[in-house]
C-alpha cells in the first residue's frame, strides 16, 4: 500500500514548491491541535484532578519568600507569630508549605507518614551464607545525608474535593492521596520525546517526571495482601519500629536516580505502632499520655524562629555555591516571626493563640529541648546540591550551646502537644490512617493550627539536651 501511495504522488509531478506548500499546510493545521490537544500521556495527578484539589502553597506564594526582610524584627506590643507551616509526608523529601494544619500527638498532620530505607548487612553476605549469617541483613532508614536528591523528590498531597465529587456524581470519600514525582529521561530517542511531551504539557520549564501514587490512609489488611505489602523493622537513628513495608510501590528508576546501591525500601509508619518519646519530652503522668512520634527524628513538631536564622545567617561564610541560608534547609515543621533572636532557647511552654489564623481553638506546646543539628542543612532544599563545609561547620563552632552535646551545634527548638484528655471517650482509636477524616481522633487529643496564630510563652527555663 505504502508503494503504491508514492507512485501515486509520483503520477502527480509535484515540484519541490508544492511539497513545501503540502507541509506547511499540514504543519498549519498540526500545531494549533497539538497547543490545545498536546499528545501526552496521562498523568495520575491529571486523573485525581477531577475529583481531589492538591494541598498547599505554590512555592510563588510562599510566605517565606520575605523570610529575610526586616519585619520580623521583635516589636514592642506585638507578640511572635506563626510565619509559616511546613509537612514533610516523606521523610526527607520535598515540603509542602500549609497555611493551617492539625495538630496530633505525633506531630502535625501528614507529617513524616513515610520514610524510605535501604536493606544493609553490617558485612557481605555470600550466596551460600547460613541463615542465621543473612538474618543479619536489616532495614535501617535513609535521609539527605546519604543520598541529597532526596530533596529534589517532590510531594504532592491530594485531598478530597466534596464539589467535584459532586460535579462527577460520585460518592463522597475521605480517601487522600500522594504522588511523588522526582526528574526521569529515558535515554536514546525515549528520553528526547519524553522532554518534549514534558514541555508540550507543562511549559517551556518543564522536565519529563516519573510519578508514584501513595495512599494517605493506612491500607487494609485485604490491600496489603494484596499488593505484597509486608510488616518489617526499620532501624531509625538507635530505634527498632515494626511498619509497613510498601516497596512494591517503587519504581527501579527511583533508586538509580538517588543513587542507592542496596536494595530500596519504602515504609509507612503504623498507626498503632507509634514511638515513644521519652527523654526531654514531659511524662504521662505529668500531661495524661506518652507522647509519641511517627517517622519524625525524635519529637513530634520542629519549631524555628527567622530571627534567629537572620542572626545566625550573618555569622556564616558564603560563596558562590551558598549565598543565602534558606530556613527550608532546617525542615522545620513551626516557623515564627516576631522572636528576639534566640529567646525561644529559654522558653519551656508556649500557647499559640488564634490571632489573624481565622481559627478560634489555642493550641499548647511543651518546649522539650534544643535541635541537635547534624550536616542536613548542607543540603539546597531545591537543587539537592550539598555544600562541603557550610552550614554545618559554622553550627558546630558558633552554636554549641547546650551541655548535653558540647560538640554539636543546635538551632531550633523540638516541640511535644500537650492536650487535655479525656478520661472517658466516647470512641476507640480510629482504624484507618488514624490522622484523615476523624474530628476528635484518639479522644479528642488534636487541635488546629495557622498562620497567624500569636505565640504567648507560659514557661521559662534552661534546656539540657539528654542524648538517646
Amino acid at each position: 500500500m505504502g508503494l503504491s501511495v508514492l507512485a501515486d504522488l509520483a503520477d502527480l509531478n509535484l515540484d519541490s514548491g508544492a511539497f513545501v506548500l503540502l507541509f506547511i499546510t499540514v504543519c498549519a493545521f498540526m500545531v494549533p491541535v497539538a497547543v490545545v490537544l498536546p499528545p501526552v500521556p496521562v498523568r495520575k495527578s491529571d486523573a485525581l484532578l477531577q475529583t481531589h484539589t492538591r494541598a498547599g502553597l505554590a512555592r510563588s506564594k510562599s510566605a517565606l519568600a520575605n523570610q529575610y526582610a526586616a519585619e520580623h524584627a521583635p516589636r514592642a506590643g506585638r507578640p511572635p507569630t506563626v510565619q509559616s507551616l511546613l509537612i514533610y509526608p516523606v521523610k526527607s523529601c520535598r515540603a509542602i508549605e500549609v497555611t493551617r494544619s492539625r495538630v496530633l500527638p505525633q506531630g502535625l498532620e501528614f507529617d513524616r507518614l513515610f520514610t524510605f530505607a535501604q536493606l544493609k548487612s553490617p558485612f557481605p553476605v555470600s550466596v551460600d551464607s547460613a541463615d542465621e549469617a543473612r538474618s543479619q541483613h536489616r532495614w535501617e532508614f535513609v535521609t539527605q545525608r546519604q543520598f541529597p536528591r532526596l530533596a529534589t523528590v517532590k510531594v504532592d498531597l491530594w485531598l478530597p474535593d466534596e464539589m467535584k465529587l459532586r460535579k462527577q456524581s460520585m460518592k463522597l470519600t475521605r480517601e487522600a492521596f500522594l504522588i511523588l514525582r522526582f526528574p526521569w529521561k529515558e535515554a536514546g530517542w525515549r528520553g528526547l520525546l519524553s522532554v518534549v511531551m514534558a514541555k508540550l504539557g507543562g511549559g517551556a520549564a518543564a522536565e519529563p517526571e516519573k510519578e508514584i501514587l501513595l495512599p494517605v490512609d493506612f491500607p487494609s489488611a485485604a490491600e496489603i495482601q494484596d499488593k505484597g505489602y509486608k510488616f518489617e523493622d526499620v532501624k531509625i537513628w538507635k530505634e527498632v519500629v515494626t511498619a509497613l513495608n510498601m516497596s512494591t510501590e517503587l519504581p527501579r528508576e527511583l533508586m538509580l536516580y538517588l543513587g542507592v546501591s542496596n536494595k530500596l525500601g519504602l515504609f509507612r509508619i503504623d498507626p498503632t505502632r507509634l514511638r515513644e518519646v521519652y527523654r526531654c519530652a514531659p511524662l504521662k503522668d505529668d500531661v495524661g499520655y506518652q507522647p509519641v512520634t511517627g517517622f519524625q527524628d525524635a519529637y513530634p513538631l520542629h519549631m524555628i524562629t527567622l530571627n534567629s536564622l537572620q542572626q545566625f545567617s550573618e555569622e556564616v561564610p558564603k560563596d558562590e555555591d551558598l549565598k543565602e541560608i534558606d530556613v527550608r534547609r532546617f525542615r522545620a515543621n513551626v516557623i515564627l516571626s516576631g522572636v528576639p533572636a534566640y529567646d525561644e532557647e529559654t522558653w519551656k511552654k508556649a500557647r499559640f493563640k488564634p490571632g489573624k489564623s481565622g481559627l478560634h481553638n489555642d493550641a499548647v506546646f511543651h518546649i522539650s529541648c534544643r535541635t541537635v543539628r547534624c550536616k542536613m542543612p548542607n543540603v539546597d532544599p531545591f537543587t539537592g546540591a550539598r555544600h562541603p563545609r557550610e552550614p554545618d561547620h559554622s553550627l558546630r563552632t558558633l552554636r554549641a550551646v547546650d551541655k548535653g552535646v558540647p560538640l554539636n551545634g543546635c538551632l531550633g527548638m523540638q516541640l511535644t502537644p500537650l492536650f487535655e484528655v479525656d478520661d472517658n471517650p466516647t470512641s476507640g482509636p480510629i482504624a484507618g490512617s488514624g490522622l484523615l477524616g476523624d474530628d476528635e481522633p484518639d479522644d479528642g487529643r488534636s487541635a488546629w493550627m495557622g498562620v497567624g496564630m500569636t505565640v504567648e510563652v507560659e514557661e521559662r527555663g534552661e534546656h539540657l539536651y539528654i542524648k538517646q
